[in-house]
């Protein structure tokens, strides 16, 4: 059968060698700390062997870009630079927030999960066009700044540029960032060539290999081109190649895992059902291993992973999305094929890091209700929002440097929203059905059920949460250090171009004072 790059039947699976995303190297030293500078490029990319050269946009012509790996309190320096060419891969809806004229093409990058200066993190009106030709209303630096106060986690960066935040990722602008803490280096986790990052991406093409993504909605909206209220693609992608194959040895390995697609959640399961052992989420290192058969990610979510391949010598282990069946329901193949180089040493252990004090909802400074809803523009497409506004309305979340904060997101649409808060790490308290059709009428919320803890494989440091329909998911989080401009929003990339995105300024607390 010929390989059609628009018919996924027709592609064969398991063909291609997983790519191993490189390490970042610095370019020099700036007082004693790292500089890097990393170049977004239009180049050409090989998705499967069988397939032409697909045109995408990459973080130094590399998809994903080059992995940059720090040291926890480690700080470094990273200047982004655009030149890429003024024309877009693909076609932008010019209702969108700054979208509307030239230029075309503006990237900003945000470091997902960081604790950060707002000036380094990536506001979506921080943009720039080429060489910094044009400036977004929020661009203040051209170097950003990483400190790295934080624990070791595995976070990525991506570009964050309003209005096309959805079109720049799905051309691919991701990569990862990965923090070691001195917790974790006493730990005997697999390292070097057994921790493996995987980046899963759906992805679409047309039969020269070109992306594809759809310039209209269906039925077709009044506007064209015009967003979409989401993407599924009809291939997977890891690292970049389409359903790839893994030669493992018959030992451990840890697996740091990220759902980069622009809305597809995964479940993600063996292929023969075997339990793995996640170790961490989001932000960092659960206190203990939990044993899974199964582990769900909305857009945006991490989980650490180790498998133990040692009783499978020459045996293959499909990675599965049982959320989808057919292609979509295949992520990867492991193939346990290589010779054990050494005896492994690794270990999971009973305790990964110490308990930790746990921040007490019922001594919150501040609860904030935050509806999830949406309506319909005056073309008659769905807008996605964060409590009835839009990204231009004034900011309502004021968080105060050294509270401590609960966010009840009481979901009133029909599907869940993972939900994205911008500089902190927040831990998930609990989710409680509520009267929906009560709320809709007068807004008070009528819990019809008990609050359920959060799933087993949530229960770590986040900072993406499913917030599920019919639900009030609550989080806490305190907010210790970094004033600023910052942002929160849906990560499903269609949703937050149009609306679901709200601004979020991060004060001191004099300067709440001073406003009341």
């Amino acid at each position: 059968m010929k390989v059609d790059p628009s018919n996924p039947d027709t592609i064969p699976k398991f063909v291609d060698e997983l790519p191993i995303p490189l390490a970042a190297e610095p370019r020099a030293m700036i007082k004693g700390s790292r500089y890097y500078e990393i170049s977004m490029r239009q180049v050409k990319h090989k998705y499967h062997q069988h397939f032409p050269a697909t045109t995408i946009w990459g973080y130094d012509g590399m998809q994903p870009g080059p992995t940059i790996k720090v040291k926890q309190n480690e700080k470094i320096y990273v200047k982004w630079k655009n030149k890429l060419p003024s024309k877009h891969l693909l076609p932008i809806d010019r209702t969108l927030h700054g979208s509307a004229g030239p230029p075309d093409v503006r990237t900003v990058v945000h470091l997902h999960g960081a604790n950060v200066n707002w000036e380094s993190d990536g506001h979506p009106d921080a943009w720039f066009s080429r060489d910094f030709e044009e400036t977004g209303a929020k661009f203040n630096r051209k170097v950003y700044e990483y400190t790295n106060r934080q624990m070791g986690a595995t976070l990525w960066y991506h570009d964050h540029a309003v209005g096309i935040t959805r079109l720049n990722m799905y051309t691919g602008l991701a990569g990862f960032y990965l923090i070691e803490d001195a917790a974790e280096k006493h730990l005997k986790l697999p390292k070097g060539h057994y921790d493996i990052p995987l980046m899963i991406q759906d992805r679409s093409f047309n039969s020269d290999g070109s992306l594809y993504y759809p310039e209209n909605t269906d039925p077709p909206a009044p506007v064209n081109p015009s967003v979409q209220p989401f993407f599924i693609g009809n291939t997977i992608a890891v690292n970049g190649k389409l359903w790839p194959k893994l030669k493992v040895e018959p030992r451990k390995y840890r697996f740091r895992i990220l759902n980069a697609s622009n809305t597809n959640a995964y479940t993600l399961r063996l292929g023969d059902g075997r339990t793995f052992y996640q170790i961490a989420t989001d932000g960092g290192l659960l206190t203990e291993p939990v044993e899974l058969t199964t582990i769900p990610l909305e857009p945006a979510e991490r989980t650490e992973v180790i498998i133990d391949f040692s009783k499978l010598k020459g045996k293959r282990l499909i990675l599965q999305n049982t959320n989808d069946e057919g292609n979509t329901g295949v992520i990867m193949r492991f193939d346990v094929s290589l010779p054990l180089n050494g005896k492994d040493t690794s270990k999971i252990p009973a305790k990964l890091i110490p308990d930790e004090k746990t921040l007490d909802e019922h001594n919150a400074n501040k609860t904030r209700l935050l509806k999830l809803d949406a309506m319909t523009d005056e073309y008659g497409r769905p807008m996605l929002l964060l409590d009835d506004r839009m990204w231009h309305d004034p900011v309502t979340e004021k968080p105060i440097i050294g509270d401590t904060e609960v966010w009840k997101l009481i979901n009133v649409t029909n599907f869940p929203h993972p939900i994205h808060i911008h500089l902190i790490q927040f831990k998930i308290l609990h989710r409680t059905p509520f009267n929906l059709e009560r709320f809709n009428q007068d807004g008070y919320i009528e819990y019809t059920g008990p609050a359920t803890r959060p799933e087993i494989h949530e229960r770590g440091w986040k900072d993406t949460v499913k917030a599920e329909p019919g639900m009030v998911t609550s989080v806490i989080m305190q907010f210790k250090e970094n004033p600023g401009e910052y942002v929160w929003h849906c990560h499903i990339l269609e949703h937050e171009d149009y609306d679901m995105m709200r601004p979020m300024r991060v004060v001191e607390k004099e300067d709440s004072e001073d406003e009341i």
